[in-house]
């Protein structure tokens, strides 16, 4: 049979047991919970005291001044600190889901302090209307609390990590509420955290942002004088003014429990544990009550505080701490008097096996078909175990099991051991956290390794991440964080070697971070010498750069060729060093002088020509002014005369003037001079012809719009000022003519003198205007019989391409031909018989 005396710990609530295990014997001295105020933090935290303000105590020895101290949940004290707040009262504190204590004080300020006693900045303020009416009461939940003021209006602040105070609707009482509790914004239908208030009808106020709504008026025959919403927000559990305890539905519509109580008092304290069992607690008396059945009484004789937890509640006196749970329904199957469950037998054959019985044998006979249920009952029961010599005893029952089950999943008691051992390393009185296996997989490894690391618990919490197989690089960089602030007294080097000793442990790590807080502390020589190991330079540049040293920053840019770190180094650096120190820097690395170029090039023209001119590159200087005059050129003010063409000239003429000091730019030179000729030129143009159509144009459309406009004495100029030769004026003057129809003009141009180019631009140029007559009288004139026959048959007259055609003696010509007259049949007639003849010519 199993071990009686492990079921005569438990109490019989219903059809359900509880146990009171005691987790720890508080380790502290002279704290008395009835002096204090006292806010402890769920799954196993730490416990915040204070003198209350509220009270008159005798000090004894102690200081008159409060002290705010800290303690696990083993009572080893973890920091301490002067309160000094102004404001008033104290009002309540409590911890937040992420370990940080919350006070709130009279005056509606809400100061926070992290683990260690260190006063979180800034403070919160719930508003001017908390400050002038006076917070009365608090109610914290995860992250957030309400607290309602003298004149009973309601403020929230839902969430701490965005710390907003909001007012909620006005209850519309005159008198102060019996009780308070809240819902949490995750279970109500808004998704707004409402809060109930028990005020002196038979009626419960529900208060929201947007509203209030009366519950319970068909339901309750009285008010309320405390009351608790569970855990998941469902059920709401009071204490009614006639000494009932009252389970309903956090809506207040259906009763789901009604108790007579033992006290019409309303409890001190009242509690969840669980979701099957109410707690209520008198100065003497721990009552619980289940769904039926009789309370179970738990006697004290020292004040008491309850903690709720998602699987119980622990239960904190001055001598000790104690959890209080429904005890798990596998250990109930093997420890309860009397059990046969197959899971008890097991237990017991293992028993009998250490004492080499062969009733052992029998046992698992009798269960051979459970055994994987036995086994797995056993594991379970374990995980629920804070004994140490019990969870060795039921896992080696497991493990003697699985030895005669083939089908039972290997590495289950595996995992087992493994949690075992975390939470048995953690629950030790030196840490003091002490978590059940529930509370353990609902706040995951992950968090208890952080909350280990806040704490400074780095070897544990190393260890723990390096057993569970995790990334252990969070708790090496907090390491080495803390390291560096708690050794302002260890030489630089001395401090990295110790350092480095320890990160190079952890593949990957950013050794920038740890450089950037150590920066953040003011050793920036420690700073400069651990981001030297940083392999990453998108961390490692950055870092370099604000803790000053660019040049290096810079060389590290440019080495791993990342054009946006070595943009990011040289926007630093011009922002802070003179123009001439930016300047060298630049040009002595080639990378970061052609990407200074380019981006200057674009938005900083005039600094690009001040760092050409610092090296001596006047060229590009040059190239920069005429880039200038052209951009000059496109404002729409640079027309019909406007001033700004001076500008323009003057910036043309500079360039010249650059560009001439330097021999190899003489053909640049000579042509920003005409450049600048020519602008002035079209500048005078315009102002005369008042016609904005000259300026940057070429000289050839220069020329050709003189002419179309009839300014012959000015296209000679321009030809004359830039040395137009004959040919080309003699085209542009040509087709320039054609296009206005001045067809005398251009027979008397003709007649001047023998054309330099011949007469077929003069037939090109009426064909093109579309007067074939005016090109019949430049035909004849055309000296090469091929171009005469082309030009010919481009104004359809065959017979006259023929005869040309024939005197150039060009068979290939009169195939081309035939083809252009191939609609006309006469013609090629006419095409064949000449190439027929000129083919009969050459064969004799």
């Amino acid at each position: 049979m199993a071990n009686v005396s492990v079921a005569a710990e438990w109490q019989l609530l219903y059809n359900r047991y509880y146990r009171k295990p005691e987790l720890y014997p508080m380790r502290w001295k002279h704290i008395d919970l009835a002096r204090n105020k006292i806010a402890a933090s769920p799954f196993g935290g730490p416990i915040a005291v204070i003198r209350d303000d509220s009270k008159i105590v005798q000090l004894h020895a102690e200081s008159a001044l409060r002290k705010l101290r800290l303690f696990s949940s083993s009572g080893n004290l973890l920091a301490d600190t002067v309160w000094r707040h102004p404001g008033g009262r104290l009002i309540a504190m409590s911890w937040t889901d992420d370990q940080t204590l919350v006070c709130v004080v009279q005056d509606g300020t809400v100061y926070r302090y992290d683990i260690h006693a260190n006063l979180i900045e800034p403070n919160i303020s719930l508003g001017k209307e908390c400050f002038e009416q006076n917070v009365a009461d608090c109610v914290f939940w995860g992250n957030g609390l309400v607290c309602i003021t003298e004149q009973n209006q309601l403020f929230c602040i839902s969430d701490f990590r965005n710390p907003n105070s909001v007012k909620l609707a006005d209850p519309g009482i005159e008198d102060p509420p019996h009780c308070m509790a809240v819902i949490e914004p995750q279970y109500t239908l808004s998704g707004n955290v409402e809060v109930l208030l028990g005020v002196g009808d038979a009626v419960v106020l529900a208060v929201e942002e947007d509203g209030v709504q009366q519950l319970g008026v068909e339901l309750l025959r009285g008010p309320l004088q405390k009351m608790v919403v569970s855990r998941d927000g469902k059920w709401l559990a009071s204490f009614t003014h006639d000494g009932r305890l009252l389970v309903t539905t956090s809506d207040l519509t259906e009763v789901i429990i009604e108790r007579e109580c033992e006290s019409a008092l309303p409890p001190e304290q009242l509690a969840w544990c669980g979701m099957d069992a109410v707690l209520l607690y008198w100065d003497d008396m721990l009552l619980m009550m289940g769904p039926d059945g009789d309370p179970v009484r738990y006697l004290y004789d020292e004040p008491i505080m309850l903690i709720p937890e998602c699987d119980g509640v622990r239960i904190l006196s001055n001598t000790s701490m104690e959890f209080l749970q429904r005890v798990p329904d596998s250990t109930v199957s093997i420890f309860t008097i009397g059990s046969t469950s197959p899971a008890a037998l097991l237990y017991d054959a293992l028993d009998h096996f250490d004492r080499r019985s062969s009733k052992a044998d029998e046992n698992l006979r009798l269960i051979r078909s459970s055994l994987p249920e036995a086994v797995e009952a056993c594991v379970d029961a374990a995980g629920h175990e804070f004994d140490v010599s019990r969870q060795q005893t039921l896992l080696r029952a497991a493990s003697y099991g699985q030895a005669f089950c083939s089908n039972f999943q290997r590495d289950r008691i595996q995992e087992m051991c493994k949690i075992l051992r975390v939470l048995n390393a953690v629950h030790s009185p030196e840490i003091g956290i002490s978590l059940s296996i529930q509370q353990y997989k609902l706040l995951t490894a992950s968090v208890l390794i952080g909350r280990l690391i806040n704490a400074h618990q780095h070897l544990l919490a190393l260890r723990i991440s390096e057993y569970l197989g995790m990334n252990q690089e969070v708790v090496i960089m907090h390491w080495a964080c803390s390291k560096i602030t708690a050794s302002l007294a260890i030489p630089d080097t001395t401090l990295l070697e110790i350092l480095l000793d320890k990160l190079k442990l952890c593949k990957g790590i950013s050794y920038a971070a740890v450089a950037a807080h150590a920066d953040k502390n003011g050793r920036r020589k420690l700073a400069a010498l651990l981001v030297e190991h940083e392999p990453r330079s998108s961390k490692q540049v950055p870092l370099l750069v604000s803790i000053g040293e660019e040049d290096i920053a810079l060389m590290k840019a440019t080495e791993c060729g990342d054009t946006d770190l070595v943009y990011l180094v040289l926007f630093h650096i011009w922002q802070k060093r003179q123009p001439l120190e930016f300047f060298g820097t630049v040009q002595a690395r080639p990378l970061a002088r052609d990407l200074f170029i380019t981006y200057a090039r674009c938005y900083k023209h005039e600094f690009l020509k001040d760092f050409f001119l610092s090296t001596g590159q006047l060229q590009d200087v040059a190239f920069l002014l005429w880039k200038e005059s052209w951009e000059l050129g496109k404002n729409p003010m640079a027309s019909k005369g406007s001033p700004l063409h001076g500008p323009r000239i003057k910036l043309i003429e500079k360039a010249q003037n650059l560009f001439a000091e330097t021999k190899e730019h003489t053909f640049e030179s000579k042509a920003a001079e005409e450049h600048a000729k020519l602008l002035r030129i079209q500048h005078e143009l315009e102002v005369t012809t008042k016609q904005a159509i000259f300026v940057d144009s070429s000289i050839s459309d220069t020329i050709r719009t003189c002419i179309v406009l009839g300014n012959h004495r000015a296209a000679m100029r321009v030809k004359t000022e830039f040395k137009v030769s004959e040919k080309r004026w003699y085209w542009l003057k040509v087709f320039a003519l054609a296009t206005i129809k001045d067809w005398v003009a251009l027979e008397k141009f003709s007649k001047e003198k023998k054309p330099p180019i011949g007469y077929r631009p003069f037939v090109e140029a009426c064909i093109e205007a579309d007067e074939k007559a005016e090109a019949i009288k430049y035909i004849p004139k055309i000296a090469d019989p091929r171009e005469r026959a082309e030009s010919y048959a481009r104004i359809g007259m065959a017979k006259e391409a023929a005869d040309a055609a024939s005197q150039a003696k060009d068979g290939e010509l009169l195939g081309r031909l035939k083809l252009t007259f191939a609609q006309n049949a006469a013609a090629s007639s006419l095409f064949d018989t000449l190439r027929d003849r000129l083919s009969f010519q050459g064969a004799v």
